[in-house]
């Protein structure tokens, strides 16, 4: 009998004892393009429950995403076709949709728009 019953007391202080799951992630920043560059750039990168992604030297942009990946931007760094400009893709229902911000360059910019959306098809082989 003195198995089932230190089952009893055991249990429930173990369960005190785990980790409360955690809410839901906080929501990624919208963009707003009323917002100069530098300022937006600095406001998304500083959100909490970002991961930047490895930054390539070759490459002219920085590349965030939450942690639940719903959510990435692009920002462009000098050099970049429409610079300046942030990009966002948000993923939701089986569709990614994709936003930006164009301070720079129109042509530049809709070519990192073809880009970005030509990703979306992309898979891995």
């Amino acid at each position: 009998m003195r198995g089932p019953i230190a089952l009893l007391i055991i249990l429930p202080v173990a369960g005190a004892c785990a980790p409360k799951p955690e809410g839901p992630a906080p929501a990624a920043l919208a963009l707003d393009c009323s917002q100069p560059f530098e300022a937006q750039a600095a406001r998304i990168a500083a959100q909490p429950h970002l991961v930047p992604a490895p930054h390539e030297s070759a490459e002219p942009y920085r590349f965030y995403s939450t942690e639940d990946g719903r959510a990435s931007y692009l920002i462009t760094e000098k050099g970049a076709p429409g610079h300046p400009a942030i990009m966002m893709q948000t993923a939701s229902g089986g569709q990614v949709k994709t936003t930006g911000c164009p301070y720079g360059d129109p042509k530049g910019y809709r070519q990192l728009m073809a880009y970005l959306d030509s990703l979306k098809t992309w898979t891995r082989r």
